[in-house]
């Protein structure tokens, strides 16, 4: 499973529109996409900085978004962003929400005669 966070600065006073719009348009348009999961939207109290971040099953799934669908989301966003907005994405190594997969951890091989006690692991 991946993440994609998008941080973004809105036009002042546009909080409320870009909430609806989200919840209203962007939500159940991201919900039609192949592999998407889950929104979190974010905003910073008083401030003009909102965050989202966006689940999704697979990388594939991910980058088919960002090619294809992200574009589609900004033209939805452009009137109320103030700047471009900032993207990336991450691989979910651990979450406490039910139901949701995680990527495979990444395991680094041991060195020649190298202890687990020695690389920082118990036992």
């Amino acid at each position: 499973m991946v993440a994609r966070k998008v941080a973004a600065r809105l036009k002042p006073d546009s909080l409320t529109e870009f909430t609806n719009l989200m919840e209203r348009e962007i939500l159940p348009w991201l919900r039609k996409q192949d592999g998407f999961l889950d929104l979190i939207v974010l905003a910073v109290p008083h401030c003009r900085e909102v965050a989202t971040i966006s689940f999704w099953d697979e990388k594939a799934n991910a980058h088919f978004y960002n090619s294809a669908g992200y574009p589609e989301a900004l033209r939805m966003l452009e009137t109320l962003l103030d700047g471009p907005p900032y993207v990336k994405t991450f691989d979910v190594v651990g979450s406490t929400f039910q139901g949701l997969g995680l990527a495979p951890p990444r395991v680094q091989p041991l060195l020649p005669g190298a202890r687990p006690a020695q690389l920082g692991f118990a036992g």
